[in-house]
């Protein structure tokens, strides 16, 4: 986000006076609601921040933000938060989308918004399922899902949406769930970021998919199937017990134990946000062999494609005068004479 003028705000101040409509239960509103409780601490002005969102569940995100914003079209949401944002690089764009959405008809948009490294925060709502309409398999929804168009189970091999996002050239790749107490922290180093700042959100889908998470959401279990990654601090979970390591016949990830304090021994490996290779690897990891890794899992900071915008048509228009009228006239031009009468 470019340098603005911070402003005191509240949680009310965020909150719009349209009625928050999700069913019952639905994890988008932990979500909203973290969003709007991470906006005042960001000091960010409402008068300044626009979120854009595509379509489905997730999508009427901006109605309920009293912000600017844009309910857009299905899969779209990256083109225009791009055009805003180089309209006007000083606003804080935020952009909502969801698995179907921002994976599907919008693959190819999502990846262009990453690749450019427009500065913005992409939330990626995964809930692994098309909620809006009526519980259809989506690009994540796991092998066997059954739904209503996958009546004997989806064959699929489902999308991993930050292994997507490190393929596309992403500079800032997080994780987080929609009840977490964490997730503002996410939140908060993704607005940090200045570039394209990714955050897959798990959200869970009450009617069509729901608990699909508990599995490593559950807060009895949590420790051991949790690992939330911090930059130089050591990649332990298990309240210490277990940890990360390199097996360096396989240059593979393994977990190990760890006896007392002393993961050093271990072999355990201290997270590095600025490690590509290493975020490869930590978002590709199987869950149930080891812990769904959590936070802020690359974050290396790059040109943003707005300012590099802004420079090459500073420079292009260095040394000139504005003229419209010649600009018209430039290159082939011709002028059409007589009437409609005259023979051909």
């Amino acid at each position: 986000m470019n340098d603005m003028t911070p402003i005191e705000t509240t949680l009310k101040d965020w909150e719009s006076d349209q009625e928050v409509r999700w069913c019952p239960g639905c994890g988008d509103y932990a979500i909203l609601k973290a969003v709007q409780r991470t906006l005042p601490q960001l000091k960010a002005d409402p008068a300044k921040t626009v979120f854009i969102s595509g379509i489905g569940c997730s999508s009427r995100f901006p109605y309920y933000v009293e912000s600017y914003g844009f309910h857009t079209i299905h899969g779209r949401a990256p083109a225009f938060a791009t055009g805003v944002k180089l309209a006007n690089p000083e606003l804080d764009i935020w952009l909502v989308t969801g698995d179907g959405d921002g994976l599907s008809i919008g693959g190819n948009h999502l990846m262009h918004v990453l690749r450019r490294n427009v500065d913005m925060q992409i939330m990626l709502f995964n809930n692994e399922i098309y909620g809006l309409t009526k519980g259809q398999y989506s690009p994540t929804s796991r092998e066997g899902t059954h739904t209503p168009s996958t009546p004997q189970g989806s064959i699929d091999h489902p999308a991993n949406p930050c292994a997507f996002a490190l393929g596309s050239g992403a500079r800032f790749v997080a994780r987080g769930y929609d009840v977490s107490k964490d997730l503002p922290d996410v939140l908060k180093a993704a607005h940090a970021h200045k570039g394209a700042a990714f955050i897959e959100i798990f959200q869970n889908c009450i009617v069509y998919n729901k608990d699909v998470f508990e599995d490593f959401t559950a807060k009895k279990t949590s420790a051991e199937t949790q690992i939330w990654l911090e930059d130089g601090k050591p990649m332990l979970f298990a309240k210490g017990t277990k940890g990360i390591a390199l097996d360096q016949e396989s240059f593979a990830l393994k977990v190990v134990d760890v006896e007392g304090d002393d993961w050093q021994t271990a072999g355990v490996l201290v997270h590095n946000v600025k490690s590509r290779a290493l975020a490869h690897m930590l978002v590709e990891l199987p869950f149930g062999p080891f812990p769904m890794p959590l936070g802020v899992i690359y974050d290396n900071p790059a040109v943003t494609f707005e300012s590099a915008v802004v420079e090459q048509n500073k420079q292009a228009s260095e040394g000139k005068t504005p003229d419209f009228a010649a600009l018209l006239a430039r290159g082939q031009t011709w002028t059409v004479s007589g009437t409609a009468q005259d023979p051909v």
